[in-house]
């Protein structure tokens, strides 16, 4: 009976196992609730309203497109900025974290995003005539750069559960 008991407890797949050998806990977390995981969405909306309005700019000719992609592209950049503050910390904090190479993978991609998307903002900041078709490419650009950090961001908590509560219940 002990002896089931003890398999019972014992993780069964892989992820389980590699979560029991290293530390994936969030260390920069709000009730247990990983943080960066909850301010990542707000940059990610934002450079896809990016696009959106940069192809309704280009369609209609509307200087009202112009103003929404200004201040789209702004609070993307500065969401994306927080968000990076965020995940340096877990980055940082947690060993576990750091010796996984999508980590750094999903960290260069998503510096990158924040750069493209302040490179964007202050282009429409300092020329909004240049929109077209700068800020659209930048815009563009940005979309695709999402894709490649999400996708390995998603890497880390789907095939290494980082950041995921283990809960003693079954």
């Amino acid at each position: 009976m002990a002896e089931r008991d003890d398999r019972a407890t014992q993780p069964q797949s892989a992820v389980m196992l590699e979560l029991h050998r290293l530390d994936f806990g969030s260390a920069v977390a709000l009730v247990g609730h990983p943080i960066h995981v909850m301010m990542v969405h707000f940059p990610i909306a934002f450079v896809i309203a990016t696009l959106g309005v940069d192809v309704f700019y280009w369609w209609s000719g509307d200087a009202f497109w112009a103003r929404v992609g200004l201040w789209s592209t702004g609070m993307a950049f500065w969401s994306g900025v927080a968000a990076s503050i965020v995940g340096t910390g877990e980055l940082l904090l947690v060993r576990g974290i750091r010796l996984l190479e999508a980590s750094w993978s999903h960290a260069v991609a998503a510096m990158t995003l924040v750069a493209v998307a302040g490179a964007n903002w202050g282009l429409r900041l300092v020329d909004p005539a240049s929109i077209l078709p700068h800020g659209l490419a930048l815009s563009a650009l940005a979309s695709v750069m999402v894709g490649f950090a999400g996708w390995h961001g998603g890497k880390l908590v789907f095939d290494h559960g980082v950041g995921i509560l283990i809960s003693p219940k079954k």
